[in-house]
């Protein structure tokens, strides 16, 4: 399994980056997003890393890479789901960052994963209900264990607890999170409880 590629950047063109090391071109399919990363516009060649996964298949061996661990770890577990393959990974990470991606799936926001070409509305509903748990785990999130008596009462028990998962996910740290949501209206919806919280931490 090749893990990483270091090397240069000797060419780019849409969801596709070639890495020179040793003397050899590795073609990598990735995502807008980690093309505006490593740059390499106007044919200008840099040092880049980027992690891979190599996909095999009967008809074909591909190499995927990320330019961070994060959306290499996204993009593993978009294609674990039935239904969506590489390409469908990549059109979603063009258009959401890693943590966009577990916003979206921690608050059930299926609509936004449809606007990416390609993705149907089932599909991203599929997206949304398999991987919710394992989103929330893999964050080393419980929010149901995290939300105190003040908050809950404040934003209302499940919604606050998902709104504060979704905030961990977005890199707050549990006690900062918990403090946002104190003052929330019980009536709020996730998403409203997510933008009260965001607006309070600036």
């Amino acid at each position: 399994m090749i893990y990483s590629l270091h090397g240069e950047l000797i060419h780019t063109e849409p969801n596709l980056a070639v890495v020179e090391c040793g003397g050899v071109g590795y073609a990598c399919r990735t995502s807008m997003n980690t093309l505006k990363k490593v740059g390499g516009a106007n044919g200008e060649k840099k040092e880049v890393r980027l992690f891979t996964q190599l996909n095999v298949r009967e008809d074909a061996v591909e190499l995927f890479g990320f330019a961070d661990a994060a959306e290499l770890a996204a993009f593993k577990q978009l294609t674990s789901i039935s239904g969506v393959g590489p390409k469908a990974a990549l059109s979603i990470l063009s258009d959401l960052t890693p943590s966009k991606l577990a916003l979206c799936i921690t608050t059930g926001d299926s609509k936004t994963l449809t606007r990416s070409p390609g993705i149907g509305a089932k599909i991203a509903q599929r997206i949304v209900m398999e991987l919710k748990d394992k989103v929330a785990k893999e964050q080393h999130i419980s929010a149901s264990d995290y939300v105190s008596e003040p908050v809950a009462a404040a934003a209302g028990g499940n919604a606050a607890a998902e709104a504060l998962t979704a905030l961990c996910v977005l890199g707050f740290a549990m006690p900062q999170a918990q403090a946002a949501l104190v003052g929330a209206s019980p009536d709020s919806t996730v998403e409203e409880l997510i933008k009260y919280a965001l607006k309070r931490l600036g």
